[in-house]
């Protein structure tokens, strides 16, 4: 099965799809900010993987120290994505690349492999119910009722940053903290930047654009986080009918 992934690297960063966005013909502005991201981080050591066919079949991971999220830790992978979806679920694609992340961890002699989860699985997270087969159990928790999830080779574990456990900015209209390593950012940037016009929302867009910035976070956060009120909502991506459900409170 090895044979039908393939890596993306800086040579054929600009001619594969990306996965999540799949387009041939016009660029979409998503999948275009996302291979500006990735081209920056590969040389940080960032493993994007993929199967080679035009599908939603990934596993994306990073060394810790360069993942752009508040979660602090020695010598850890992150796991930012792991994503098999239609007519490729059931085909044993995602316990392929869940045992490739593995493989290359340990050959690199890192000291396990941590990633973002939730006491109930929540949407734009990874399966946790998938990751724990794999022996990810939780190691930290910050409020509302997110997990650090790890699976540990030497007995070390990660955590989250204090920061990230703050969740309060002092800033009380919609806040959006946002990075550009998911493709669908871009177009959840521009819903809400339109819905929030045309009903007289203030609303602030703030870009995470360094490792620094992210590390630094007041919640958690895998690409994405929202405040309301001076309070963090979510770090799933947003629709207009679960912005209303938001801006009711």
């Amino acid at each position: 099965m090895d044979t039908e992934f393939i890596n993306l690297t800086s040579e054929n960063l600009l001619h594969e799809h990306l996965c999540c966005i799949i387009r041939s013909r016009k660029p979409h502005p998503g999948v275009e900010a996302k291979r500006q991201w990735l081209s920056d981080r590969l040389p940080e050591g960032h493993v994007f993987r993929k199967l080679n066919e035009k599908a939603t079949v990934f596993i994306e991971y990073a060394p810790l120290e360069t993942a752009w999220v508040p979660v602090v830790g020695d010598n850890y992978y992150y796991l930012y994505c792991l994503w098999v979806s239609g007519s490729y679920k059931g085909k044993g694609y995602g316990k392929a690349l869940m045992e490739y992340c593995f493989a290359d961890a340990k050959e690199k002699g890192k000291s396990g492999i941590c990633m973002l989860g939730a006491k109930r699985q929540k949407t734009w997270l990874s399966d946790q119910a998938f990751a724990k087969e794999f022996g990810f159990e939780c190691v930290d928790t910050a409020d509302p009722g997110y997990e650090l999830l790890a699976c540990s080779f030497d007995g070390t574990t990660p955590r989250f940053a204090p920061n990230a456990k703050i969740g309060k900015i002092a800033n009380q209209e919609l806040t959006i903290y946002y990075d550009m390593q998911c493709p669908y950012i871009h177009q959840s940037v521009e819903t809400i930047r339109q819905y929030c016009a045309a009903n007289d929302v203030p609303v602030s867009f703030i870009q995470v654009d360094t490792l620094q910035k992210a590390k630094e976070l007041p919640c958690v956060f895998n690409n994405w986080a929202v405040f309301y009120k001076g309070n963090f909502e979510t770090v799933n991506l947003l629709d207009v009918a679960y912005l209303k459900r938001i801006l009711k409170k």
